[in-house]
């Protein structure tokens, strides 16, 4: 008598028995049960006169006429001398290897290799950046399928709502990604340099800064008189003789300061190039530091968070101190101290300008286009840093001094 087919109802009343058992439809398919209760659909055929077994899927999710439709397919690979189950391990691979270098896959190595060389606020936003606006629409894609315009889409709508800056800073991180997976030999082509022009061109933003001499003398007198935090207030009193950016002086350590070279040595971690950085100390800065000493200097943070000695203080402690004092989010920022001191050193005291860049922690050549070091140009720099901080001492008076000389 042969074997019925099976249904639907005998599938769902079907028990697990104490070993697996398995029922038997046709054309070598089957459901076998485990002890366990789990319900896994096979098929049984023959290759080349072996027995083999081909793994269909579990029921319910693979019902009966998905069993059976799959049962089919695997018996025309069969007619047509295909193994079903040698092609199902291939398209497995496929599939594997696919996702191994898909946009996501090599992104998120990419950036596992770059992350220690930015500081953590840069690494959380590039992070959210690629999970927020590329993976959900590109990330699955193999790599070398993306093109230029799926990646234009994805920027596009980043542009769209706003975030012009962000789009512009996406595209160039994805650029990078593209050509790490080209030298890893996972792509051969970048679509990235292909989208030039074609986005919005963000605005050009001039952070606030007082250069006019006659008004950071005013801004000086008003530090002095500053009658907020003794901490807050000595960050209000280096951030003008350093001119370093606000992240560099609200993160500034003890262990980086040598009171007696008179030196502020920032490591590379700390910096946006990521090259280390030095800063001469005027006697005047280094009077600031002596006052602090005695309140912070047993700690690690030169100006520690109010909350916590083992943090240093907030983004906002010296915008809030200034807008404290009078001077509005339009007149003056942290940043501004550096602009301060690059405009007024160029402009009113003639001193040259790749002292000035140098000083200011960004990219300067040598006439064969290398990279200064960090000791390059020190002994003027000293100079030049003495100088500005005396050319501050007489301003906050109300006085003045004659321009240097442009040397070299």
């Amino acid at each position: 008598m042969p074997l019925m087919p099976l249904t639907d109802t005998a599938i769902r009343q079907a028990k697990p028995a104490d070993k697996p058992k398995r029922l038997a439809d046709s054309g070598g398919l089957y459901l076998e049960v485990s002890p366990a209760g789990g319900k896994l659909w096979r098929l049984k055929y023959r290759m080349d006169g072996k027995e083999k077994r081909l793994a269909i899927g579990a029921y319910p999710a693979v019902t009966l006429k998905d069993a059976r439709d799959r049962r089919d397919d695997a018996k025309r690979q069969l007619a047509a001398g295909i193994d079903p189950g040698a092609a199902k391990q291939a398209q497995k691979a496929t599939r594997a290897e696919a996702a191994a270098n898909s946009l996501e896959a090599i992104a998120r190595e990419w950036f596992a290799k770059r992350e220690g060389e930015w500081v953590p606020s840069y690494s959380v936003k590039v992070k959210a950046w690629l999970e927020g606006d590329i993976y959900p629409w590109i990330g699955a894609r193999p790599i070398k399928d993306v093109t230029a315009p799926m990646v234009l889409d994805c920027l596009r709508r980043v542009e769209e709502r706003g975030a012009v800056e962000s789009a512009h800073r996406i595209q160039q991180q994805l650029g990078q990604v593209f050509r790490y997976a080209i030298a890893t030999g996972r792509a051969e082509n970048n679509p990235v340099p292909n989208l030039r022009g074609a986005l919005t061109r963000p605005k050009e933003k001039n952070l606030a800064a007082i250069t006019d001499p006659k008004q950071v003398g005013a801004l000086l007198r008003a530090i002095e008189d500053y009658r907020g935090s003794f901490t807050v207030r000595c960050a209000l009193r280096l951030a003008p003789l350093v001119f370093v950016r606000p992240g560099e002086l609200r993160q500034a350590e003890w262990a980086e300061i040598d009171l007696d070279a008179a030196e502020w040595n920032i490591p590379a971690a700390k910096m946006k190039m990521r090259e280390p950085h030095l800063v001469p100390l005027s006697s005047q800065a280094l009077a600031v530091l002596r006052d602090l000493q005695p309140l912070t200097g047993s700690g690690r943070y030169l100006f520690p968070s109010p909350r916590s000695p083992k943090r240093p203080m907030s983004n906002n402690a010296i915008l809030s101190a200034l807008r404290r004092m009078g001077f509005a989010k339009e007149e003056m920022s942290g940043h501004g101290f550096r602009a301060m001191a690059r405009t007024i050193l160029d402009e009113e005291l003639g001193v040259r300008p790749d002292f000035i860049e140098h000083q200011l922690a960004h990219a300067v050549r040598d006439a064969n286009g290398r990279a200064y070091n960090r000791t390059s140009h020190l002994v003027e720099r000293r100079k030049m840093m003495q100088q500005w901080a005396n050319y501050l001492d007489m301003i906050k008076v109300g006085g003045n001094i004659m321009p240097m000389r442009r040397t070299g």
